[in-house]
């Protein structure tokens, strides 16, 4: 058996497992882990431009390039915000929203998967404690928390 892991070192393996797992499931759709993040926040938001930035951590120019991108591809429409006409607001389209639902729904294959070994009552466990560190990090950081898979 392996000796256990600390807990940075436990939560980085964990999040390169993670992350790793998602990047290999959006490159079968032939779209990039940004992208996939793009588009989940979509699923159930429609952010301005400032609010993706925000949200993904990237500058305006980048946000502008990364929806241009998708905008392209077909995957998300800009829309006039109803309640300031400066702004714009990110949609995803019908193929967007079939993507990433794919794209989600082999992803959380792969997650449930990964936590097999993991008793019912410890995967309830894990959740509740992550989903306590994500409230905590959202509110000292105003990030917007949601869902990210359709429920």
């Amino acid at each position: 058996m392996v000796d256990e892991l600390d807990m940075v070192d436990a939560l980085a393996q964990i999040s390169f497992l993670v992350q790793g797992t998602l990047e290999c499931r959006a490159a079968e759709h032939g779209i990039s882990l940004i992208q996939t993040r793009l588009l989940g926040i979509l699923r159930d938001r429609k952010p301005t431009m400032n609010e993706l930035a925000l949200s993904l951590g990237l500058d305006k120019s980048s946000i502008s390039g990364l929806v241009d991108r998708a905008e392209r591809r077909g995957l998300v429409r800009r829309v006039p915000s109803q309640l300031d006409r400066r702004s714009v607001r990110v949609r995803l389209t019908e193929p967007g929203r079939l993507l990433v639902q794919a794209v989600a729904a082999a992803f959380a294959d792969d997650v449930a998967a990964m936590l097999e070994p993991l008793p019912v009552e410890d995967r309830t466990a894990l959740v509740g404690y992550l989903s306590k560190v994500l409230e905590a990090h959202a509110a000292t950081h105003g990030a917007q928390l949601g869902p990210t898979t359709a429920r």
